[in-house]
């Protein structure tokens, strides 16, 4: 004979079946809140995409100007997020150029003057290199999650991937030179897009993303083009060669005796 609703073992059992789903539901429900993912999440596994633990690295880079071209190779040694060595190969005339980051630091060396140069602040928005990249793009991996915030602003899906536009906006007094960045990447951490705004919102140049495929094991652009966008006859063009990732590193890699090549 069945119990009736309003016994007491009902009444019991019921308590405790309402008990147990609303644990469940707690559980479910904070379990979805803190896997929810974060624009700074995205931008954290976008940036160690293409550098892991540490990385070696051979690139070509041909700069291209109206009235010329010229093409160079040097080699990348990355640790983390804040520390690279980047040494020119060729031409001869540029060989053995240099420059280091560790931290916020930034030297250049040059084998013409045997000395290397801290470079200070106000130096860092100057072209590296003759390129059209800057010193602030080469250390911008860290300085992109220190000193802005970040905002989800569209997401597409397409044979499976997500694509995410994500704006970066720098925190008021943060010593960066732009006034936003646009961001756009796909949910398998390629840099697809990246323009760069100034501090009128007017934007001034873009980086994109051509020959996406494995590079050592992870999805990466072979090549990407920086562009001056005022005038898109000037553009410079990096193209992986190479690329190990998680590599042995010395932790005297990055010193000024490294940089110097000794």
């Amino acid at each position: 004979m069945l119990d009736s609703p309003s016994s007491p073992e009902c009444q019991l059992t019921h308590r405790f079946i309402s008990a147990v789903c609303a644990a469940c539901l707690i559980c479910l429900t904070g379990a979805g809140a803190t896997s929810e993912i974060t624009a700074e999440d995205l931008i954290a596994r976008m940036i160690d995409q293409s550098r892991g633990l540490s990385s070696y690295s051979e690139l070509s880079m041909t700069v291209n100007r109206p009235q010329w071209q010229r093409t160079s190779s040097f080699n990348v040694l990355t640790r983390g997020r804040e520390d690279a060595l980047i040494r020119f190969t060729a031409p001869a005339k540029d060989a053995g150029n240099a420059t280091l980051k560790v931290g916020d630091t930034m030297w250049t060396y040059s084998p013409k003057i045997r000395r290397a140069v801290r470079l200070p602040k106000s130096m860092m928005s100057q072209e590296w290199a003759g390129s059209d990249f800057s010193y602030n793009d080469l250390a911008r991996s860290d300085k992109l999650l220190a000193y802005y915030r970040h905002d989800i602003v569209d997401q597409t899906e397409e044979d499976g991937l997500i694509t995410y536009t994500i704006e970066s906006v720098p925190n008021e007094n943060a010593p960066v030179v732009w006034g936003k960045e646009r961001i756009v990447f796909r949910s398998d951490n390629v840099l697809l897009e990246q323009t760069f705004f100034d501090q009128a919102m007017q934007p001034v140049k873009a980086m994109h993303a051509f020959e996406i495929q494995e590079l050592g094991g992870r999805m990466l652009a072979k090549r990407m083009r920086m562009s001056d966008l005022e005038r898109p006859d000037r553009w410079t063009e990096v193209e992986y060669e190479t690329i190990e990732f998680d590599v042995a590193i010395d932790d005297r890699s990055f010193t000024q005796f490294a940089l110097r090549g000794e």
